[in-house]
């Protein structure tokens, strides 16, 4: 038979017991942090939201938490500090829906965020940058007029060959948002004019009183021509954009996947200037069975600044442009009043 002795000892091992089991419930709880949001009100006061359990969002939303602030605000005009005399059922705004569940794919994870999560957030985050810088590619053909008219027509030993006169240009280009679809591309870069002549026996040299336009009479069989101008140049176009983007799509990148298809057209127009970094003539030959090759560099009373109107139109990831020159190739006086323009696509 237990004796009084071994009672009080039984006792009081299972209060010490039981106290050491609380304390380790409550060091659990302590270890576990909860995401607190505090929202201040007015100078002094706050309100604060501790959630350990991030299933407990999804209760929230059945909350009426307007019912919730009119009472508690009741309670503290009347300086009642007891505890709520509702139960937190009570607020629910349907009583009879029973605690969501949520499966681990609907899990809230703070820093691994879904995919079209992180899409829409680099979505919304370029529509804030206020300007995006890109490289810009030029390719296309180039030809000059001449009064208005291509030299063809008078068959002039400077035609172009509108095939093989290639224009190329390397733009840093920064693309700056003015507001809601406008923007402004400006930038520099540098270009090369290409002017690869009909005529692979014509070529060019000058003297005091300007530029000459002559046809080679050696007995051998010219197989290129040329007159090759490389600019530096900055340019300014505004742009209207249907997208309302900072940046356009890259086509050598999957950037353009992210984009909205429905409203990505944009157009513009606006000037250029350009100074002359170099210019020379080439000519290719076969002699003896042999390829030969002659550069001849010279400022051939080549204009040192051009300047003009350059536009261009877009469609997703794709542009197109068309640049032409108001002033002239040559100096005035020095050679025929030839007007440079290219045109091509933009990458």
């Amino acid at each position: 038979m237990m004796t009084m002795t071994n009672r009080i000892t039984m006792k009081t091992n299972m209060q010490i017991t039981g106290l050491i089991i609380s304390l380790m419930v409550a060091t659990v709880a302590q270890a576990q942090p909860a995401d607190t949001l505090v929202v201040r009100v007015g100078k002094e006061s706050k309100v604060i939201f501790a959630i350990k359990d991030k299933q407990d969002l999804e209760t929230l939303k059945h909350y009426n938490f307007q019912a919730l602030m009119d009472d508690m605000l009741a309670k503290l005009e009347k300086r009642d500090t007891s505890s709520m005399s509702k139960s937190s059922s009570e607020y629910r705004k349907d009583t009879t829906q029973q605690e969501t569940t949520i499966t681990p794919s609907d899990t809230w994870v703070r820093d691994q965020p879904r995919d079209e999560d992180r899409d829409t957030y680099r979505r919304e985050r370029r529509r804030r940058v206020r300007s995006y810088h890109s490289w810009n590619i030029d390719l296309g053909m180039n030809n000059y007029l001449e009064n208005g008219h291509f030299p063809d027509g008078n068959n002039q030993l400077y035609t172009v060959k509108p095939w093989g006169s290639w224009y190329v240009g390397l733009t840093s280009t920064l693309r700056t948002r003015l507001s809601g679809k406008f923007y402004i591309e400006w930038g520099a870069g540098v270009s090369w004019y290409n002017f690869k002549f009909t005529n692979y026996k014509a070529t060019l040299d000058k003297d005091d009183n300007g530029v000459i336009f002559y046809e080679k009479t050696d007995p051998v069989e010219y197989t290129k021509s040329k007159l090759t101008v490389a600019y530096v140049n900055i340019s300014m176009v505004p742009m209207f954009d249907l997208g309302g983007y900072s940046r356009k799509p890259m086509v050598f990148n999957g950037d353009r996947l992210n984009f909205d298809r429905r409203g990505s057209f944009r157009i513009g127009i606006g000037p250029y200037v350009g100074y002359r970094l170099d210019s020379y003539t080439k000519q290719v030959w076969e002699e003896g069975g042999d390829t030969k090759k002659s550069h001849v560099h010279d400022n051939y009373y080549l204009n040192n600044i051009r300047y003009g109107l350059r536009a261009q139109m877009g469609f997703r990831d794709t542009d197109i442009f068309f640049a032409y020159d108001l002033n002239d190739l040559f100096i005035e006086g020095k050679g025929p009043r030839l007007h440079a323009f290219s045109f091509g696509i933009t990458l």
